[in-house]
């Protein structure tokens, strides 16, 4: 699969969370294809490396465990003390284990707000001074079609996704105010590796075919093409929506 190119890119620093695998990787490997300076954070170390031998020039990375907000945000300061203030924050990282509503403690979902949740106001709160240094800047927020198609069997995750476009919308005016942009890009039934041995049976492939309008597999990287233009100049009118990359799920 081919993508664009976005000369605007080239150069631009930015921050992705949850970078090493599935959709996080594929966002990391698009960026680096335009010649972007990225750095990743994920707390799967091994496949973070793996990910970084595999590209030139090679991004930052570092292991964080983002329901540690100290850790997130010192790792955001270093990234941006050897790069430089960031043009482009993607808040991708996520987890959408299964659970049944019966089954919740308080501190599972505290967990789940902590990862699916909490990190992406952090973030931003991170980013934001440096990208009114640089005069603007893009900020791109990861949903999920799973509470919009009524799906069941996580409802914390369901609380945690669809508080993203809150995020984006009340943060899209007081940061408009210099220029920042903010977005949602809402996956649909992406195929990833994880997807394929938890979830994606053929008898869910056959429901997921059928309730598309489009006939085909939705890939990492077609959410990464996504991404790309909302951080590009292509994009810079565009800010407060939600973009769904789903093949017509919803």
């Amino acid at each position: 699969m081919t993508s664009s190119s976005y000369p605007s890119l080239r150069d631009r620093r930015v921050f992705i969370t949850g970078g090493a695998t599935g959709i996080g990787a594929a966002i990391v490997e698009s960026f680096a294809a335009q010649g972007a300076k990225v750095a990743f954070i994920d707390i799967a170390e091994a496949e973070g490396h793996a990910l970084c031998d595999r590209l030139s020039p090679r991004p930052w990375f570092k292991k964080v465990d983002v329901t540690d907000i100290q850790a997130l945000q010192t790792a955001i300061r270093e990234a941006s003390s050897d790069l430089g203030d960031f043009h482009v924050l993607v808040n991708n990282v996520a987890n959408d284990d299964r659970h049944k509503l019966e089954d919740v403690t308080p501190e599972y979902y505290d967990n789940r707000i902590a990862i699916n949740q909490r990190p992406a106001t952090f973030t931003i709160q991170s980013v934001v001074p440096g990208m009114k240094r640089l005069g603007g800047g893009s900020i791109i927020n990861l949903g999920s079609v799973g509470w919009q198609s009524k799906t069941g069997d996580y409802v914390c995750y369901a609380v945690a996704k669809s508080s993203t476009d809150g995020l984006t919308r009340g943060l899209a005016r007081p940061l408009g105010k210099d220029k920042i942009r903010i977005n949602t890009v809402t996956p649909g039934c992406v195929t990833t590796e994880r997807q394929k041995k938890l979830w994606l049976t053929p008898e869910a492939v056959a429901s997921i075919n059928a309730a598309q309008c489009l006939q085909l597999e939705v890939l990492p990287q077609d959410i990464a093409n996504m991404v790309l233009y909302l951080a590009s100049d292509d994009s810079r009118a565009c800010t407060a929506q939600e973009f769904r990359v789903d093949a017509g799920f919803i």
